[in-house]
C-alpha cells in the first residue's frame, strides 16, 4: 500500500493489505466475524457463501442492517462506511466510490435477489 495509507492506518511505511474476496475483508475483520456467535455458527471456509455471510455480519455489527430494514439506505451507507474503507464517508483515507455508485451496486444486488 502507499506509505500515506499505511501511516493513516497507524502502520509503518511499506505495509501490505490482507484484503481479500468479493468484499475485500481484511484478516482481523474475518477472524472476528467468522467466529460463532449470536449471528450464527463458525464460518469454516472463505468460499462465496461464507463471504456473503461475513458481509452480512459486518453490516449487522455496524448497525447498517437495521437501517436497511427500515429503508434508510443513506444511514446504512454511513454506518457501513465505518467498516469498509472504499465506501463514501469512510475515514480510512483510501479511494472511495461515490454515493451514486454505492446505490447503483445496491440496486443491482436487489434485482439479483428479488
Amino acid at each position: 500500500l502507499p506509505d500515506s495509507w499505511c501511516r493513516r492506518a497507524g502502520l509503518s511505511p511499506g505495509c501490505v493489505s490482507t484484503a481479500a474476496g468479493a468484499y475485500q475483508i481484511i484478516r482481523p475483520t474475518w477472524e472476528d466475524v467468522r467466529r460463532a456467535g449470536a449471528w450464527g455458527p463458525r464460518l469454516n471456509d472463505f468460499g462465496p457463501e461464507s463471504q456473503d455471510e461475513a458481509a452480512r455480519r459486518i453490516l449487522a455489527q455496524s448497525g447498517a442492517l437495521d437501517a436497511i430494514a427500515t429503508g434508510d439506505f443513506d444511514a446504512a451507507l454511513w454506518r457501513a462506511s465505518s467498516r469498509w474503507a472504499s465506501l463514501p464517508g469512510s475515514g480510512a483515507g483510501q479511494p472511495q466510490i461515490t454515493r451514486e455508485r454505492a446505490f447503483a451496486i445496491l440496486d443491482e444486488g436487489l434485482r439479483i435477489y428479488a
